[in-house]
């Protein structure tokens, strides 16, 4: 089990925590996993939607420009066809799916690889509570100094405190994210990982199984 000290919102040590071995400490990570998963989750941002229209669909072209040969010209068929201005697109592309999928067992051990190098890295950090009574980005931008936090960092929250989500969301560089719903992506892209203690508890519980 890992030791890990808890700090408070002013970046002074208040307690420790053991977090899990099998979640944080990973001795050999597996940079393959991470990969997939990683790819897996860019693609499904895609929406697919791209489109654009070939030499026949582009409306109009119907008649041949002029006569085949004695112009001089080369010889055209179509004042649609892709080197014309407002011609068709070589191979457009056209709406698909671009969603892939991971086995269950696989996605797990993804985020256990990922937990497990920033452990490696130091670059996780436990805070006793997250609070503030109004909206203050101040107050969180000072704990994140307090902390010194990198300029991306993972906000990991017990509970969906919107008086909080909302004081962090002004801050660049800065994304807060409930407990159990921790994603690969936005672990290996912070540069530091903060949690609240109950939330490292509930990551233990929801992914620890």
């Amino acid at each position: 089990m890992a030791n890990v000290k808890v700090l408070n919102m002013a970046g002074e040590e208040v307690g420790s925590i053991e977090l899990s071995d099998k979640i944080y400490g990973i001795d050999e990570i597996n940079s393959a996993v991470l990969h997939a998963a990683v790819r897996m989750y860019l693609l499904n941002q895609r929406q697919g939607t791209q489109s654009a229209l070939t030499r026949s669909e582009v409306s109009g072209g119907g008649k041949k420009p002029w006569r085949q040969k004695g112009t001089g010209r080369a010889r055209q068929g179509s004042t649609r066809a892709p080197q014309w201005t407002h011609g068709g697109v070589v191979f457009a592309p056209k709406p698909r799916e671009y969603r892939i999928t991971m086995n269950r067992k696989t996605k797990r051990a993804a985020l256990y690889n990922a937990l497990s190098s920033k452990m490696a890295a130091n670059e996780i950090v436990v805070i006793d509570e997250i609070k503030t009574e109004s909206y203050s980005t101040k107050t969180m931008a000072a704990m994140l100094g307090a902390v010194n936090a990198g300029k991306k960092a993972l906000v990991v929250l017990d509970n969906n405190d919107a008086v909080v989500v909302k004081s962090f969301a002004n801050i660049p560089g800065v994304k807060t994210v409930q407990a159990n719903q921790l994603n690969v992506y936005d672990i290996l892209n912070c540069n530091t990982f903060i949690m609240t203690k109950a939330a490292a508890t509930i990551v233990e519980e929801v992914y620890g199984e």
